[in-house]
């Protein structure tokens, strides 16, 4: 996640009453200063770096064109959808505040480095303006846009910019590299639906893309929204000790998210389009950093755009904020046969984040050291595994070798080799360790309740942990402390001494969600959780292109099954032509349904257009104003159905992290 959770996570948020949850309110408390193990710690980095090496920000510069315009865009309402300026504190060349990892600060300097550039003649690309780049590839009739951002708004300036440099073209043309909405949210903003009905605009996507895009995060996008709070620094000022970016980019966009399905799929392995006048090889990359990816190669232009799995990052096989694992090993092997297929003639590589690399030699470089790190990790970590290393200690003693290591593309500014290590091994192994001691492990609470005693008690624990503390033990002091406050939310001692211990960490971290992480968990510990609006990105795109099986699988997930196990109901549903007939059956808490059936004797049918049932999940309407309305009927027993209804429970969205 990245910000990956934003349509696919909240799409039927519209389902639910925000309930939120009543939590203490806490004195709001300042940050800290880095200790002098945590500067010792970052110091060290500029000897062990190759810091003077500055191709990366060379690269980051070519090209350019013109910078981002600095007004702020905001929404229809004045809300601030993104702000150029909220990095400015980030200045190139200058040497990394004590809070911050020097490596990780020189990241978030690339990434602060904005603007219109051209890769190449007819190639260009805007960067900054929301965590992805917008790439647009002039052909012979207009523009082919790539990847059109997160938000519509920011697109739209995107375009803006492009127009005011390079003249008006028409789009003829929209590619999606994958399916995370950072690639195709801004959409609107660049083409419009009619446009694409008519036949002027084609949309092409990887296989599966459309399902991918909205289903990846659904049953789980509550919690999954709530740790990329986190992992994303959403509740962090922009700041030395705040967020200084996310790694892949500095931060994502706050506007519209959008959605146009393809119309055009890419569904061979090696499959080659000719696109406004150019020739396009695709090569499909599923389940490597997206479900559904693709690669490929502009052949008059000598170029790769490499999506997502080559850029200038170690990247996530397992995002933070809850997801599937994916492979290592496809990944590397999805750019070693690229390296076959291109590396012998392509003279740029592009990716939709971070900037672009030159020269055929200087590529292949790029993609084999990025083919390597995947697989090492793969390979090693199955290797340590059949030694008999667990999880954790394969991760806490792994170490990429040289080369890997002092790769500034293959730093852990977004993944970690710790992270897609331990991913790796769930991947092959899944949680479980062998040991049976940790089959069947007493509940967080209960467990550190029980620590706490047996330690001697919160007084003692926290003695110890202040003089590891002074020693910079971080890590221990994190993790003894987090069973005090388990143990004893209201301690404020050890809350305020976990917060000291994550703050460290985060100063010291590398990848950017861990910073975030961090620095987040230490607010919280501190302020407690802040009420704020949550996530509105159930848009009528995303709702609409949601199957009529994935809602009533996401009602599945609502059900309060304790509540539901008495519970008996069987509802024809009817949602006309476009959305299809189904039977409803709530039985054993559970609450089946199947497609293209109708009981012979339900307890009541409902009848309702599929457009109606969207405007009561996008909260543009509710059941009974759509039955007032007409637009809504129930025949047979409504109280079964209102028996069902009551057995549906909301998520709150501010649930706390790092207490219980």
């Amino acid at each position: 996640m990245k910000f990956k959770t934003l349509v696919s996570a909240m799409a039927v948020a519209g389902l639910l009453l925000a309930s939120l949850i009543s939590l203490p309110v806490l004195a709001q408390k300042e940050v800290k200063e880095a200790t002098a193990h945590t500067k010792q710690m970052n110091d060290a980095l500029y000897g062990q770096l190759p810091f003077f090496d500055k191709t990366d920000f060379r690269n980051a510069h070519k090209g350019f064109i013109a910078p981002l315009p600095p007004a702020v865009i905001k929404g229809e309402k004045g809300a601030v959808i993104w702000n150029p300026q909220k990095y400015a504190f980030i200045k190139e060349g200058q040497k990394a505040p004590d809070t911050v990892n020097p490596s990780l600060w020189r990241q978030a300097q690339l990434n602060n480095i904005g603007g219109l550039f051209e890769v190449t003649e007819g190639v260009y690309q805007i960067r900054n303006l929301d965590l992805s780049n917008m790439t647009i590839i002039e052909g012979k009739e207009g523009i082919t846009v790539i990847d059109p951002l997160v938000s519509a708004e920011t697109a739209k300036a995107g375009m803006d910019l492009y127009v005011k440099h390079r003249g008006k073209r028409p789009v003829v043309a929209v590619i999606y590299t994958h399916s995370h909405v950072d690639h195709y949210g801004g959409v609107r903003g660049v083409i419009d639906e009619a446009g694409v009905m008519s036949g002027k605009v084609k949309v092409y996507a990887p296989a599966g893309f459309m399902e991918e895009a909205v289903s990846e995060n659904i049953m789980a996008g509550n919690a999954m929204s709530r740790r990329a709070s986190y992992i994303h620094g959403n509740l962090l000022k922009p700041g030395v000790k705040g967020q200084v970016g996310a790694g892949l980019g500095t931060t994502t966009s706050a506007g519209t998210v959008t959605l146009i399905a393809p119309t055009h799929s890419i569904t061979e392995e090696e499959q080659k389009e000719v696109i406004d006048g150019l020739t396009y090889d695709f090569m499909l990359t599923p389940e490597s950093e997206a479900p559904s990816e693709m690669l490929w190669y502009v052949e008059e232009k000598k170029l790769i755009e490499a999506a997502e799995n080559v850029t200038h990052t170690l990247h996530n096989t397992y995002s933070l904020r809850g997801a599937k694992i994916h492979d290592p090993l496809a990944w590397s092997k999805y750019i070693n046969n690229a390296i076959d297929r291109w590396g012998d003639k392509a003279e740029i590589i592009i990716a939709q984040h971070h900037w672009p690399t030159w020269g055929n030699k200087k590529v292949v470089k790029l993609m084999k050291s990025q083919r390597d790190i995947y697989r090492y990790i793969n390979d090693q970590t199955l290797r340590l595994a059949n030694k008999g290393l667990t999880r954790d200690e394969i991760a806490a003693n792994f170490a990429l070798p040289y080369g890997l290591a002092k790769s500034w593309a293959g730093r852990g500014y977004y993944g970690s080799v710790s992270n897609n290590v331990k991913a790796t091994y769930v991947y092959y192994l899944g949680w479980f360790d062998g040991n049976p001691a940790t089959l069947d492990e007493l509940p967080p609470v209960e467990a550190a309740k029980k620590y706490v005693d047996y330690m001697g008690g919160a007084r003692a624990i926290l003695e110890k942990a202040r003089v590891d503390y002074a020693r910079g033990n971080y890590r221990w002091v994190a993790q003894v402390v987090s069973k005090v406050v388990f143990a004893d939310p209201n301690n404020k001692a050890a809350r305020e001494l976990e917060a000291d211990a994550f703050e460290q960490l985060g100063y010291h971290a590398e990848s950017g969600p861990w910073r975030n992480a961090y620095l987040t968990g230490a607010q919280e510990l501190r302020n407690g959780v802040k009420i704020k609006p949550t996530p509105k990105t159930a848009s009528p795109d995303a709702v609409r292109a949601m199957s009529t099986e994935m809602i009533f699988d996401y009602f599945g997930v609502h059900l309060n099954g304790v509540r539901a196990a008495n519970a008996r109901g069987i509802f024809n549903v009817d949602l006309g032509r476009e959305g299809g007939r189904y039977k409803l059956e709530l039985e054993n808490g559970v609450l089946n349904h199947s497609a293209n059936i109708q009981a012979e004797d339900p307890d009541a049918t409902i009848t309702l257009s599929r457009e109606t049932l969207n405007k009561i999940i996008l909260k543009e309407t509710t059941l009974k104003k759509a039955q007032q309305a007409g637009e809504v009927t129930i025949v047979g027993n409504a109280v079964k159905v209102d028996e069902m209804l009551r057995c549906m429970e909301s998520f709150s969205f501010w649930f706390p992290v790092v207490t219980p």
